[in-house]
């Protein structure tokens, strides 16, 4: 099993009726070297100016971007060459990330290479050291900056510090 860590920024909060903007991905391995990044062209003329300025574009820049099919077809195909097993979809707010990721492969593809399930790094966590109190953040090394590619990598340093550090048992 290969374990992805996803990051998406959004202009508003549910897909459909708003637009994912950009996502990143990682592989969650040592030197977290293998990521992905896509923007996408928003699907809908609702918009909410506070969600999308987290994002750092503007409406405009966000107009010019690819299509989402074949952004999400390009990811589809790089999720294919990590990995012929099964792939684990893990985000810091799987709640959030996976319902942006899961409506647009199923809408663009077709089908969601992740399958039906994903895990959420803040429960996992909480589990590990069982207090439902306190988060994860602290062992991110990469800044957390709203680029979905620097915030999947620090949340993937993250996993593997549980790992390393605090005895997750894990095959990575």
């Amino acid at each position: 099993m290969s374990y992805i860590m996803v990051d998406i920024e959004s202009d508003g909060p549910i897909p459909g009726d708003y637009s994912m903007i950009c996502f990143g991905a990682v592989v969650v391995e040592a030197g977290l070297e293998r990521t992905f990044y896509g923007q996408l062209r928003p699907i809908s003329e609702k918009f909410i100016p506070e969600a999308l300025a987290i994002s750092g574009f503007t409406r405009e820049q966000a107009l010019a971007f690819p299509e989402p099919e074949s952004v999400m077809r390009s990811f589809a195909d790089w999720l294919a060459s990590i990995s012929k097993d099964r792939l684990m979809f893990v985000s810091d707010n799987n709640g959030f990330d996976w319902q942006f990721i899961n409506w647009y492969f199923h809408h663009f593809t077709g089908k969601n290479p992740f399958g039906f399930s994903s895990t959420n790094l803040g429960s996992l966590y909480k589990g590990m050291v069982k207090d439902m109190s306190p988060n994860f953040k602290h062992l991110r090394r990469t800044k957390h900056t709203h680029h979905p590619v620097d915030d999947a990598k620090g949340n993937a340093e993250a996993l593997l510090t549980m790992k390393d550090d605090l005895g997750l048992k894990i095959r990575l």
